[in-house]
C-alpha cells in the first residue's frame, strides 16, 4: 500500500478538515465495535479467539489500511513475526529447480498473514547447526522450516533442545511408529509412489524390477525403499536384493548404478528410481549398452523435475506440487507458533503420476536382454 490514510476525523480545534495521519489500533477496535485488547488478540493469533473474529479483524484492518508496527508487535508478543529456513549450499542438487515454487508457496502464504521467510545458507551440516543457534540467539525467527529432513536429525535436536517450535518437510525417525514420534510435518508419500510404480511395471509385464535408491541417511530414503518392497509383494514377484541400490542423487550415481544393474547376469527390464536426477543419468547409462529407454529399459522417477518432460524419450514419473507444500508448511508452522499443539499438525499427500515414454511392455526377458547387452558392438 503506497499510502495508508487515518479514517477517524481528528479536529485540531479550528474546524478544519480532518488531520491525516497513520491508523491506528484504536481506528480499527472503534470500527469493530470491539474492545483493543480483543483487535490486539485476534491479530496476533491468539487461540482463546475464534476464527471467524479473527477474519473480520483481519479483513477490516486491510479495508482500512490497518498495519500494525512490527517492533511494537515484537515486545508487546515476543514475537517478530518471521519463519525461517537454512538451506546448504554443499548438496549436490542444491540447483534444484523445485527450490523456486517451494519458497514461493512458503513466501506467499507467510505473507498473507502477515508473517515473512528469513532464508539463510550453511556450508556443512555443522554449519547449518551454527547458523541455525544464531538465527535463535538473535531472535530472527519465531520458528523454523526443516526440508530434507534425516533419521537421526540434528537440527530437531536443536530445535527441541530450545524450546524452538519447528515443522519438517519430510518425516523422521524411521521405523518408530509416528504416534511415538514429536514434531509438526507435511510430507509426501513417496512411498505409495513407489509401490504404484512396481505394480504399473509389472501390469505392463515385467517381472524383474530394480530399485535405486538415495543415500541412507535421509529418511524418505528408507521409505521409499520400503514402498517398492511393498510393490513387489503386491505384485506377487520375489524379492532380489541384487537389484536394490542405494546411494544416488545425481545423474552421474544414477547412470553408475544403472549400469551395474544391467550388467546383472540376469538385468532388470524395469527400473524404479527414488528421484528424477538419478533417473534422467540413467539414459546414459542404457545408451552406452546399445539398449533403448522406453523399449529395452522402463525408467520410472519421482519429483516430476522441469527436465523429465524434455527427455528423450519423456521420462515417466511421480510429481510433487513443491508450492503448496511450502505454503502448508509455512501456514502449520504459523498455527503452531500461535499456539496449536505441534502433533496435531501432520499432513501427507500423494504425488500425481505423469505418464511419459520412458516405460513401457517388456521388448524381451531379462534373459534375452542379457544375450542383448552381451553381444552388443563394441564402443
Amino acid at each position: 500500500m503506497n499510502a495508508i490514510r487515518n479514517l477517524t476525523k481528528q479536529s485540531d480545534g479550528t474546524g478544519s478538515s480532518p488531520r491525516r495521519g497513520r491508523v491506528t489500533i484504536n481506528d480499527l477496535a472503534e470500527r469493530l465495535g470491539m474492545s483493543k485488547s480483543t483487535v490486539s488478540r485476534a491479530l496476533n493469533g491468539y487461540p482463546d479467539i475464534s476464527e471467524a473474529t479473527r477474519l473480520r479483524v483481519s479483513n477490516m484492518a486491510k479495508k482500512i489500511g490497518y498495519q500494525p508496527l512490527s517492533h511494537a508487535q515484537a515486545i508487546r508478543t515476543g514475537r517478530v513475526r518471521a519463519l525461517a529456513l537454512v538451506l546448504q549450499t554443499d548438496e549436490p542438487d542444491r540447483h534444484n529447480p523445485f527450490l523456486q515454487d517451494f519458497l514461493m508457496g512458503a513466501c506467499e502464504t507467510a505473507s498473507a498473514h502477515g508473517w515473512t521467510v528469513t532464508i539463510a545458507t550453511a556450508t556443512s551440516d555443522a554449519d547449518t547447526l551454527t547458523v541455525l543457534d544464531r538465527l535463535i540467539d538473535e531472535h530472527k525467527a519465531d520458528g523454523f522450516i526443516l526440508p530434507r529432513t534425516e533419521v537421526q536429525d540434528a537440527r530437531v535436536d536443536l530445535l527441541r533442545s530450545k524450546s524452538v517450535p519447528y515443522i519438517m518437510y519430510g518425516r523422521t525417525s524411521h521405523g518408530v511408529p509416528p504416534a511415538q514420534q514429536e514434531g509438526s510435518w507435511v510430507d509426501i508419500l513417496g512411498e505409495a509412489a513407489m509401490c504404484s510404480a512396481v505394480t504399473r511395471l509389472a501390469g505392463l509385464g515385467h517381472e524383474r524390477i530394480a530399485y535405486v535408491g538415495s543415500t541412507s541417511n535421509f529418511n524418505y530414503s528408507h521409505l521409499r525403499r520400503d514402498g517398492f518392497k511393498a510393490g513387489l509383494s503386491a505384485a506377487g514377484l520375489d524379492h532380489d536384493p541384487d537389484l536394490i541400490k542405494s546411494g544416488a542423487r545425481t545423474r552421474e550415481e544414477g547412470a553408475a548404478q544403472a549400469r551395474q544393474l544391467l550388467l546383472h547376469p540376469e538385468p532388470p527390464t524395469g527400473i524404479v528410481f527414488a528421484t528424477d536426477m538419478a533417473a534422467l543419468g540413467a539414459y546414459s547409462a542404457v545408451a552406452d549398452l546399445g539398449l533403448e529407454v522406453g523399449r529395452d529399459v522402463s525408467i520410472i522417477g519421482y519429483d516430476g523435475v522441469p527436465e523429465a518432460e524434455y527427455a528423450r524419450p519423456g521420462l515417466t514419473t511421480y510429481w510433487v506440487d513443491t508450492q503448496r507444500a511450502g505454503g502448508r508448511l509455512a501456514e502449520l508452522l504459523i498455527r503452531q507458533i500461535r499456539g496449536e499443539a505441534a502433533e496435531t499438525l501432520r499432513e501427507v499427500s500423494e504425488a500425481k503420476l505423469i505418464e511419459r515414454q520412458s516405460d513401457g511392455p517388456p521388448a524381451q526377458t531379462s534373459a534375452q536382454l542379457a544375450l542383448k547387452i552381451k553381444n552388443r558392438d563394441p564402443i
